[in-house]
């Protein structure tokens, strides 16, 4: 017995660093488990060691091969080389050009397409250039009252050509001119005759060249026609000159010019034709013309006198007769319509200005 208890009395002392159980463990039971408990701790060590240190190697190795912020991970449909190859290209400094590389970048289009596209355009643009310069040039080419939209209403003149002076031999003075005393008209009195309108038929008998005395006094009454013929003789009368026309619409027009040695005759004879408000001499026509009143003598060439008459003191009727003296010529003009038809006062009028300027 006593053997016994002097044992663990010497295992005790030989150990002396080993706590000692408390005074409410159990005595033996608790104590004898001990080392197989240290000897389960210490096998696992090791073999915790490994696996703890095996994941930092893991983790070292990712983060060298490719540095990715923590707080933001990189999402599965987008990898991480396309999204390390955009930033690497253009890099971001502002928010907006964040979103906007976000965004999926549209695929280029054909270059072929681009180019037929361009084409295209190109040829537009030359065709309606073109389009626009020809009608540009065609509208200034044009007469004003030719272009639509700025066309004015024909008023029932006639299209009379450009009408210039004719030449004078040299050294000759126009007649109204103060080195022309008398008042001579030194020019070709046929070129002195208003041309014909666009659309006229011309005269057979009066063709814009010398006419006889007779042909002369044919348009008036033939009770009054040797009076005039003799009228005529007596005031030197040097020649006389003439053109006729008919228009589409049946107007006759007759311009007579008669030249005198003087301007003395050619007044004595405008005096002789015209009495008061009746012509003195009346024309071959089956009505008494009157003098138009209405006629304002616009367009009369100074120093030039004329006398319009008509069937009405208004001018209108079927016929139209007028006598323009100026200096040593005196002219008649006459238009007239056969039948019904009102002979158009316009044209006439027109005829009448027209013709007392080449005579001024």
């Amino acid at each position: 017995m006593t053997e016994q208890t002097a044992a663990p009395t010497a295992a005790t002392e030989e150990a002396p660093e080993q706590e000692l159980p408390s005074a409410g463990a159990e005595p033996a039971a608790a104590a004898e488990p001990a080392p197989a408990t240290d000897v389960q701790a210490a096998e696992p060590a090791p073999a915790t060691d490994v696996q703890a240190a095996e994941p930092v190697q893991v983790t070292e190795s990712v983060e060298a091969a490719q540095p990715v912020p923590a707080a933001q991970p990189v999402p599965a449909a987008q990898p991480v080389p396309v999204a390390e190859s955009v930033q690497a290209a253009e890099p971001l400094a502002a928010p907006e050009q964040a979103l906007a590389v976000a965004e999926p970048v549209p695929a280029p289009k054909s270059s072929r397409r681009v180019l037929r596209a361009v084409a295209r355009w190109t040829a537009a643009v030359l065709v309606l250039g073109g389009l626009g310069t020809g009608t540009a040039l065609g509208i200034t080419s044009m007469e004003r009252t030719d272009v639509p939209g700025l066309a004015t209403e024909g008023d029932g003149r006639w299209d009379y050509p450009e009408l210039s002076l004719p030449a004078l031999p040299a050294g000759s003075p126009r007649p109204f001119n103060e080195a022309n005393v008398a008042e001579i008209h030194h020019a070709d009195l046929r070129k002195l005759l208003i041309p014909a309108p666009a659309g006229a038929t011309a005269d057979k008998k009066l063709t814009g060249g010398w006419v006889s005395t007779p042909q002369f006094v044919s348009e008036f009454r033939k009770d009054k026609r040797g009076e005039l013929t003799q009228l005529l003789d007596d005031s030197a009368l040097r020649h006389i000159a003439a053109r006729g026309w008919t228009m589409p619409d049946g107007t006759r027009s007759r311009v007579y010019l008669l030249q005198f040695n003087s301007t003395a005759y050619a007044q004595g004879l405008r005096d002789d034709t015209y009495v008061s408000s009746t012509p003195g001499i009346p024309l071959d026509w089956p009505t008494d013309l009157q003098l138009d009143e209405s006629w304002n003598a616009g367009g009369k060439v100074p120093e030039t006198v004329v006398y319009a008459f008509g069937e009405s003191k208004n001018g209108k009727g079927r016929i139209h007769e007028a006598y323009i003296q100026a200096g040593d010529t005196l002219a008649l003009v006459i238009h007239s319509q056969q039948g019904k038809k009102i002979a158009e006062q316009i044209p006439f009028r027109q005829t009448l200005i027209l013709q007392n300027q080449l005579l001024g």
